[in-house]
Formats: C-alpha cells, sequence, structure tokens
C-alpha cells in the first residue's frame, strides 16, 4: 500500500478523531469482543455503553468525514438499511447496525466496529432520529411509514410524527426520502428542503384517517390523498410499478427479489431511491438486492423440534396485516407473543390484527404474553391450542412444515434455539 503523501497525512491528523473517542473506541471494541466471546451477547450494546461513557460526544467524533443515511420509521427499519448497505458495498465498508439495535448504543457499537468505514447505514428507533441526526448530520435519512407502535414506550403516532417534522426542519443539508403514499410520513418530510419523494404504498390507513398537522379527515382518492388545510401527497419521484422501482426520468431498477411479500418490495423501492441519490446506478442497485435471502433472520427456514419451520417477524398492526399474507394456506402456525420493554408492555394492538384469517387452520398461541393471545384469537374465532414455550408448541404438531411468526424479543429467543431437537 502506497504511503500517504504529506497532504494526505496532514488532513488525516486534522479529522482524526481526539484522543478520549480513540481510547474510548478502543476499548468498546475489546468489551464487545470479550462479550461474543464468552457468549454473553453480540456486544453490540455493552460496546456502545461503555464508548458513551468514555466519550459523550463519540457519535459526533465517529461519524465525521463518512457519508452517513439513517433509516428510520415504524416498520422495515431494518431490512431497508439491509438492502442499502448491500447496495453500498461495491463502493467500499458500511458501518452498519445489522442486527437491528436501533437505539444510542446500538448505532454507537456499529461505528465503534467499522471506525474508517466511508460509508454508514444506520436504522435509528423514531424516538432517537432529532438527537442522533443532529450529531450525525446525514446525507440522507429515509423515511418509511408511521403507524401505532409501543405505546407505552413510543407514543401516540401523532406525536411522533410531530418529533420527526422537527428533526427534519433542522437538517438543511439533508436529503429525505419518504413515502409519499403515507400521510404522516409525508407531513413529516414536508419540513424538509430536499424531498425525495417514493410512492412505495401502504396496505395499513387505519392511524392516518386523520391528518397529522390539523386533525382534519384525510380525503383519499385512489393513490392520491388530502385534507382540506392542504397538506396533500405529492407528484412521486419513484414509483413502484410491480416489480420495478421507476423514477421520474425514465430509470429502472428491476426488482427481481428473494424476500417476500409486497412490503419488501416498498423496501426495496426506497432503498434504490436513496441509492440513487448517492450516486449509485438504479439497475446496478437493484441487481444488488436480489443477493439478499434473509435479513437478521427474518423469514429464514431452520429446524426446530425435529420440524422444519418458516420464522417471521411481526411486531404492530401493520406489520401483522402484511406478514399473515405470506403464510402458506395449509401448515400450522405457530404465534410467540412477548410483552417485555423492547416489545412494549401494552399488548392492545393485539386487537386490530386481522387473526380472523387464520380460520380453518392448526393454531397455537404462544409466548410470555400467550394468554393474552389466547383472548383475542378467541374472540377472532380461532380455534387453538396454548403452548407457551413455542420450541414445545412446535414439538406438538404432527410431522410437516410449520410457520412461526413471533414478536421482537420471541423473535430473537428463537433465534438463540434454532436447531432445537
Amino acid at each position: 500500500m502506497p504511503l500517504d503523501s504529506p497532504v494526505q497525512a496532514e488532513r488525516r491528523a486534522r479529522t482524526a478523531p481526539p484522543r478520549r473517542t480513540r481510547v474510548a473506541v478502543a476499548l468498546a471494541r475489546a468489551a464487545a469482543a470479550v462479550s461474543r466471546g464468552t457468549g454473553a451477547g453480540a456486544g453490540g450494546v455493552v460496546g456502545g455503553r461503555i464508548a458513551a461513557a468514555l466519550d459523550p460526544d463519540v457519535v459526533r467524533h465517529l461519524g465525521r468525514d463518512r457519508t452517513v443515511v439513517l433509516v428510520t420509521g415504524t416498520n422495515g427499519k431494518t431490512t431497508t438499511a439491509s438492502m442499502l448497505t448491500r447496495v453500498l458495498e461495491p463502493l467500499g465498508p458500511v458501518a452498519a447496525n445489522r442486527d437491528g439495535a436501533n437505539m444510542p448504543d446500538g448505532l454507537i457499537a456499529a461505528l465503534v466496529d467499522r471506525p474508517d468505514a466511508p460509508f454508514a447505514v444506520l436504522e435509528v428507533d423514531e424516538n432517537y432520529v432529532a438527537d442522533v441526526a443532529q450529531r450525525l448530520r446525514p446525507a440522507c435519512l429515509v423515511l418509511l411509514n408511521l403507524s401505532r407502535d409501543q405505546l407505552d414506550r413510543v407514543g401516540e403516532v401523532r406525536a411522533v410524527e410531530r418529533g420527526l417534522r422537527a428533526a427534519v426542519a433542522g437538517l438543511p443539508g439533508t436529503a429525505v426520502v419518504a413515502n409519499c403514499d403515507d400521510p404522516l410520513a409525508t407531513s413529516a418530510a414536508m419540513a424538509s428542503a430536499r424531498p425525495v419523494w417514493v410512492s412505495a404504498g401502504g396496505s395499513w390507513t387505519a392511524d392516518a384517517l386523520a391528518c397529522g398537522r390539523c386533525g382534519r379527515p384525510i380525503q383519499h382518492d385512489g393513490p392520491a390523498w388530502r385534507c382540506r388545510c392542504g397538506l396533500a401527497r405529492p407528484r412521486p419521484d419513484w414509483v413502484l410499478a410491480g416489480d420495478r422501482a421507476v423514477d421520474s426520468a425514465g430509470r429502472t431498477a428491476p426488482l427481481a427479489l428473494q424476500l417476500p411479500g409486497r412490503a419488501n418490495a416498498a423496501n426495496a423501492a426506497m432503498a434504490v431511491a436513496a441509492a440513487a441519490l448517492l450516486g449509485v446506478d438504479p439497475a446496478a442497485a437493484g441487481a444488488r438486492l436480489a443477493t439478499i435471502t434473509e435479513v437478521a433472520g427474518r423469514y429464514r427456514r431452520t429446524t426446530l423440534a425435529g420440524h422444519p419451520v418458516r420464522v417471521l417477524l411481526a411486531k404492530n398492526p401493520a406489520g401483522w396485516r402484511e406478514t399473515l399474507p405470506l403464510l402458506g394456506d395449509r401448515s400450522p402456525v405457530v404465534i410467540a407473543v412477548n410483552g417485555r420493554e423492547a416489545d412494549g408492555r401494552d399488548l392492545s394492538w393485539l386487537w386490530d390484527v386481522p387473526f380472523e384469517v387464520l380460520r380453518g387452520r392448526p393454531v397455537v398461541a404462544a409466548g410470555e404474553r400467550s394468554a393474552d393471545l389466547a383472548v383475542r384469537l378467541t374472540y377472532a374465532g380461532v380455534p387453538h391450542v396454548r403452548c407457551a414455550d413455542p420450541v414445545r408448541a412446535v414439538a406438538g404438531l404432527p410431522p410437516g412444515p410449520v410457520e412461526l411468526v413471533a414478536n421482537y424479543t420471541a423473535f430473537r429467543q428463537l433465534g438463540q434455539r434454532s436447531g432445537d431437537g
């Protein structure tokens, strides 16, 4: 490798992080390695926590001299961030929180893990976007959708929209790629000086019946929507058209995805639009997306209790509405629901999920909150049995394939038990 020229060496010296940051990074990486080596965890949380304790401004220091993309929204953050990471990898190393740890500790750990990567693609919990974006000053913010999720932690969705709108207004140099078919996401992104609108569709509209700005009813006319206050669907710069993403100039990205479902096609269209902003050819981006077969364990096929099992993740009503059509018509379904802090302890969202579509097939209610789920299934007219342990629930089924759908912490627990016999 050739040595730096004197000018390059001087530039590197000027932009190198402070010694305090370098020490924080070194100790955080060591702690993460110990965590992984002892089996205590992936190290993403402990490493980030140590770095933040040693250098409270570590995010800003580690974000310097990188092209940063932040991805936020209620559903699809991990998948869209993974897609963008895959698309950008041919251009250089990418720092990414691939395991979905999207709060500050996880973001710091991702930056610590790849301190010299020229790109960073980070999914961010909606409640932390304002602070993280002010520190990182991203080139691009991808805003996927907004709907109810974890009301006891995140809060009411229109309050989330107002917070994101204020965050966007404070980022005049950041391009915002937003789904213009989602009225709440559009309302937040309208505050951007550099919006890029993607018509990505969406089947869940229950949380956007009223305008996020004035509270009046949203009027829908096909894909178009508007409110009497003047907020309306903008003209899209990109459109998801079947298995293609097409921009207003006629550039096309074929989307021959291996990931199932309309929601993943929407995620792909958003990723292509963001990648195009960064100079990636849309067709090349689409080709890279076709190589993805799973995302952080989602959609993986594994063996549990001797059964071939497909594992899916669903966390809120909008996510469940997209996931239920992916289930086969005949295989038994095990549904695992926990109610820990990371899931949201308020499970009232169960009543907004159309579980009625599961009538006529074997269903098992599982997870730490299987009793709550069983009550909901009873009211939905879905015959079922209850078994709190999802692996035991699978074991109790007749031989053959099983569909297993879990919410967040139940899904992570299953990842640790794949292959259980």
